[in-house]
């Protein structure tokens, strides 16, 4: 299930319309509101979001999903006419997973909604990545330090996951972002410098592990 909150109902049914012909299963919303009652009775796979909306916008939308531990794992895409750069940074940086600028086509629409599925579809491997006594499991999507757990974001996670995965090899900015976050972001690293920041201080003791390589990337595990 993929829901879809836009205001513009035009844009709103197109979407909707285009998800179902391809097989998925979505609804429509205009506003927060509406968003927060439809989740109360089924959490979807998918959020599309956009930012100019009545009363609360979707910037506000995004923070409180994250925030929340029922929905903070659900993936959401940015929808939106905004197309400044601090604009796709602020999204990003607040947890999106994903930033389309209308107007689009329907097929990049649809790639797009697929590749984010994709990488943020449940794992169900039971798979351990260890790097001292930091421990990640996959298929739970947990992780432990010293037998403590350590509560992550899903980006976090995910970012955590790569580095240890490529244990003792320096990842780029631009390596991260494609990884993480699925495609290139016009050269933009901040957001991934960002996210490094505060899963170190998530991380406490465990986050010196995490090396920034001057003028490169970041390493674990030296």
């Amino acid at each position: 299930m993929i829901y879809c909150v836009e205001d513009e109902i035009n844009i709103r049914e197109l979407l909707i319309y285009t998800l179902e012909t391809t097989g998925f299963s979505a609804r429509g919303f205009s506003s927060g509101k509406e968003l927060r009652a439809a989740l109360r009775e089924e959490l979807p796979d998918l959020i599309l979001l956009d930012i100019m909306l009545p009363g609360e916008d979707g910037y506000s939308i995004l923070e409180r999903l994250k925030a929340s531990q029922e929905t903070k794992n659900i993936p959401v895409i940015m929808v939106t006419a905004k197309e400044a750069e601090f604009d796709k940074v602020r999204g990003l940086e607040s947890g999106a997973d994903d930033y389309i600028t209308k107007p689009f086509g329907m097929m990049e629409f649809v790639a797009r909604v697929k590749a984010v599925l994709r990488r943020c579809s449940r794992q169900e491997e039971d798979k351990e990545l260890r790097c001292g006594e930091l421990i990640l499991s996959v298929g739970k999507h947990q992780v432990c330090w010293k037998g403590q757990k350590i509560d992550l974001t899903r980006k976090e996670f995910e970012l955590l996951q790569y580095l240890m995965e490529n244990k003792g090899l320096v990842m780029t900015r631009n390596q991260i972002l494609c990884h993480v976050w699925g495609y290139d972001f016009d050269g933009e690293t901040r957001t991934v410098d960002v996210h490094v920041r505060t899963l170190r201080q998530k991380l406490g003791d465990a986050g010196n592990q995490i090396e920034t390589v001057r003028g490169v990337g970041y390493r674990i595990g030296a």
